[in-house]
């Protein structure tokens, strides 16, 4: 079956059925504190695109791209369901963020993930991010992982 991926809102059940996986994946390895989940109503306002991937119209991810207002953005929300993974849908959210991002011109894509989950900075590595420093609101954190992919040459 093939795949789609399209901006939708996040308040339907396939996402928050999602959402409420990610959030267990990520309880079960780190402390509360170094968990930076946004919930459904931060994903609902402006400023934040949503994507979510079907497969036969059954939602199988998820990923938000959250503009900062000064021309970066970051990942949040990246989640694929464990029975579609191996099937290229990380890898198409991942591609769809990036083209709108550079769309909108945006100078840099940032994002945070925790140290624990070796495929997700697989994949951000295979897209050409980089560790940067703790950014925006970000305190350092040593369970956590800061990295950045340049769009634009300065």
């Amino acid at each position: 079956m093939p795949l789609t991926i399209a901006i939708e809102c996040p308040r339907q059940d396939g996402v928050v059925r999602l959402l409420d996986m990610s959030n267990a994946y990520v309880e079960s390895l780190y402390p509360a504190e170094s968990n930076h989940m946004l919930d459904l109503a931060s994903l609902e306002k402006p400023g934040v695109t949503f994507w979510v991937a079907r497969i036969a119209g059954d939602i199988v991810g998820c990923c938000a791209l959250v503009e900062a207002g000064d021309g970066t953005a970051e990942i949040k929300r990246m989640f694929v369901d464990p029975v579609a993974r191996g099937r290229s849908v990380a890898r198409k959210l991942m591609e769809t963020l990036e083209a709108a991002a550079a769309e909108r011109n945006l100078r840099a894509v940032r994002l945070e993930t925790g140290i624990y989950q070796p495929e997700a900075i697989g994949l951000y590595r295979r897209f050409g991010y980089h560790e940067i420093a703790a950014f925006g609101s970000y305190q350092p954190d040593p369970l956590s992982l800061f990295m950045e992919k340049r769009l634009t040459k300065e």
